[in-house]
C-alpha cells in the first residue's frame, strides 16, 4: 500500500494513541495539516495562537494527562518559536513529541525561505532530535521519537520533516513499534538503604516531581506513615502527600517553609525519591546536610552523585523502588522529631503566614487570594501557576488534595508557562477544575493564547494577582540591591477589558470584602473567566533563603 510521508505521520500519531495535538500551520507543515482533514474525528487540533504556547499547552496536557504531549509547527520561526517550550520540558521531565515542517530536502543549506538549523538550534533542548528526508523513515523516527520521550527519565524531543518527505509517497511495511527502553534499575544499596531507614532517629523525606512522574504518591504514603517519616516536597512535587497531611511539613526551596528548611541540617537521614538536588533545595551545597546520611532514589544515572553524595543510590523508576523498599520497612515512631516540625510550623505562623492570610488592613495580600480560593474550591482544582511571587505563594497557600495538581515551570523558571499550559491542562482533564494563577508580567508573555480558550470554549479560570511589577525582580532589588527598582514598575492595560474581547467573563476586585463573592462567581461560572485582583504593591514572599546563605539560615521577615 502506498502512502505520503503526511499521511504516515498522522497514522503514526494515531497508532501512538495520541488524540490531541497543539500546533500552528504554516508552508512547510501544510501537507501535513492537510492530511489532519481526513482524520479530523481522531485527531484533535488545538490552534493555539504562537508556537511557544503550542509547546507549553502540550507541556500543561502531558503533566495533567501523564500521557504524551504533541506540538506541531512549520519551519524557521515556528520551530524556533517552541524552544523555549523545549528547554522547560527537558528541565522539568515532561515528554513531549514536538514535529517540525522544513524546507524541501533540495534547498537545505541554501538559506531557503524559512529555513533554519533547528537540529542544530534545539539540541541542547531535547532529549533527542532527527531530521527526516525519507519519508518511508517516518514511521520508524516518529516511533522512535515517542520510545524516548516516554522512557528513564521524560523528556521532549524534536522531529523535523522536509515538505518533500512529507509530499512524497513510498509502500509502506510492517514493522513493530520499538518497545520502550526499560527504566534502568540497580537496588545493589537496597539492604543498606533498609537498614538505614530503620534505625534513623531524625529521617526526613524529600518528595520531587519524579513522585508523580512515576505515579508513585501511594508509595510514597505508605512509607510515610510506616515509620512516621516527616515529608517535605520540591516545588514540582507539591501534592505529592495531600498538603493537610499530619506528616506533610512543606515545600523545600528558597522560598519553602521554614521547618524543612530550617531542620534540614539536623536530620540524620535524607531519603530523596525523584528530585535531583538542584540549587534552590540545597543553595549552598557546601554548608547542605553534612550531618545526614542520604538514599537517593532517581532514574537518570548522572543524577546520582552529580550534586548531593549518596550514601545508598538507588537507580530506579520511583515505584519500583519503593515497591521494593517497603516490604523491610519496619513500623517506627519518632514523636520528638515531629515536634520539632510543629514547633517550626508555630512560628512561621506567628511571624508569617498570620500576616499573608489575616492582614488588619490594606491592600489584599496574595497569600490571602489562595488560601481563600483553597478554601471554596475544597482543594478539589489543579492549579496552574506562572513564574514570580504568585507561583510561591500559589505552593503554600493552596491546600492540595489529590497528586498531580500543581503544574508550574521550575527548572527552568520561564515566565508565560502559566496560561498556555492551564489551556492543555484544562483539555487533559475536563473533569476537573482548572485555575490558571499568574502574575501580571508573566500574563503579558502569552496573553494571546486567551484566543485559543475563547475558540476552544476551554472553562479555564484565571487569577491574575497583580501588583503592578515584576515582582520577584522587586524583591530582590529591595533586598540586596538597596532598593534601587530598575525597570521593574508596570503600567498594565484593563484585563477585564480585554478578557471581554474574547468574550471571556471578567471582574476586577480590589476590596477585602469583596474578595469571597468575586472568587465564588469565578468558580461557580461555567466558561472560562478572568478574576483580576489587586494586591499589595510592595508585598514580599517569606519566608526566604536568602542567596549564598545554607538552606537552614531562613529568613523569616
Amino acid at each position: 500500500m502506498s502512502t505520503s510521508g503526511a499521511q504516515a505521520i498522522v497514522q503514526t500519531l494515531i497508532e501512538q494513541d495520541v488524540s490531541v495535538i497543539f500546533g500552528y500551520p504554516g508552508g512547510a507543515i501544510m501537507p501535513t495539516y492537510d492530511a489532519l482533514y481526513d482524520v479530523r474525528e481522531q485527531l484533535r487540533h488545538i490552534l493555539v495562537r504562537h508556537e511557544q504556547g503550542a509547546a507549553h499547552a502540550a507541556e500543561g496536557y502531558a503533566r495533567a494527562s501523564g500521557r504524551v504531549g504533541v506540538v506541531l509547527a512549520t519551519s524557521g520561526p515556528g520551530a524556533t518559536n517552541c524552544i523555549t517550550g523545549l528547554a522547560n520540558a527537558l528541565m522539568d521531565s515532561t515528554p513531549l513529541v514536538c514535529i517540525s515542517g522544513q524546507v524541501r530536502s533540495d534547498q537545505l543549506g541554501t538559506e531557503g525561505f524559512q529555513e533554519a538549523d533547528v537540529i542544530g538550534l534545539s539540541k541542547a533542548a531535547t532529549k533527542w532530535n532527527c531530521q527526516v528526508t525519507d519519508p518511508a523513515a517516518i514511521p520508524g523516527v516518529l516511533r522512535q521519537a515517542f520510545a524516548i520521550a516516554r522512557s528513564g527519565r521524560p523528556g521532549p524531543v524534536l522531529v523535523d520533516i522536509t515538505r518533500d518527505a512529507q509530499l512524497d509517497c513510498f509502500e509502506v511495511a510492517h514493522a513493530d513499534p520499538p518497545l520502550p527502553a526499560p527504566h534502568p534499575t540497580d537496588l545493589a544499596a537496597l539492604p543498606l538503604a533498609i537498614e538505614l531507614i530503620n534505625n534513623a532517629e531524625r529521617p526526613l523525606l524529600l518528595a520531587g516531581h519524579g513522585v508523580h512522574l512515576s505515579g508513585a504518591s501511594e508509595l510514597l504514603r505508605q512509607l510515610a506513615e510506616t515509620a512516621q517519616i516527616p515529608v517535605a516536597c520540591t516545588l514540582l512535587g507539591t501534592a505529592a502527600l495531600p498538603t493537610e497531611h499530619p506528616l506533610c511539613v512543606g515545600m523545600l526551596g528558597m522560598h519553602g517553609h521554614y521547618g524543612p528548611n530550617r531542620l534540614t541540617n539536623e536530620a540524620d537521614l535524607l531519603i530523596a525519591v525523584g528530585m535531583r538536588f538542584d540549587d534552590r533545595v540545597t543553595s549552598r551545597v557546601d554548608r547542605y546536610a553534612p550531618q545526614a546520611q542520604v538514599i537517593h532514589i532517581e532514574i537518570e544515572p548522572r543524577q546520582l552523585h552529580k550534586v548531593i553524595h549518596a550514601h545508598a543510590p538507588l537507580l530506579g523508576d520511583a515505584r519500583t523502588v519503593l515497591e521494593a523498599l517497603l516490604p523491610a520497612i519496619e513500623p517506627r515512631r519518632h514523636e520528638a522529631w515531629l515536634a520539632r516540625f510543629r514547633d517550626c510550623a508555630a512560628e512561621e505562623r506567628r511571624r508569617v503566614v498570620d500576616a499573608e492570610l489575616e492582614p488588619a488592613e490594606g491592600f489584599l495580600k496574595m497569600g490571602e487570594v489562595i488560601d481563600r480560593l483553597a478554601s471554596l474550591s475544597g482543594g478539589e482544582a489543579v492549579i496552574v501557576s506562572d513564574v514570580g511571587q504568585h507561583q510561591m505563594q500559589a505552593a503554600r497557600y493552596y491546600r492540595f488534595r489529590h497528586p498531580g495538581s500543581y503544574h508550574t515551570s521550575g527548572g527552568m523558571g520561564t515566565m508565560g508557562f502559566g496560561l498556555p499550559a492551564a489551556v492543555g491542562a484544562s483539555v487533559a482533564v475536563a473533569h476537573r477544575p482548572v485555575v490558571a494563577v499568574v502574575g501580571d508580567g508573566g500574563l503579558q508573555m502569552t496573553l494571546q493564547e486567551l484566543g485559543t480558550i475563547m475558540q476552544e470554549r476551554l472553562p479555564v479560570k484565571i487569577v491574575v494577582l497583580n501588583n503592578h511589577y515584576l515582582g520577584m525582580v522587586r524583591q530582590w532589588q529591595e533586598l540586596f540591591f538597596k532598593g534601587r527598582y530598575s525597570c521593574v514598575d508596570m503600567q498594565n492595560p484593563d484585563f477585564t477589558v480585554i478578557a471581554s474581547g474574547y468574550g471571556i467573563a471578567a471582574r476586577r476586585v480590589s476590596e477585602r470584602a469583596d474578595l469571597g463573592s468575586a472568587l465564588r462567581e469565578m468558580l461557580d461560572s461555567g466558561g472560562p473567566f478572568l478574576l483580576d485582583v489587586e494586591v499589595a504593591a510592595m508585598d514580599k514572599v517569606f519566608p526566604m533563603v536568602t542567596p549564598g546563605t545554607a538552606v537552614h539560615e531562613v529568613r523569616l521577615e
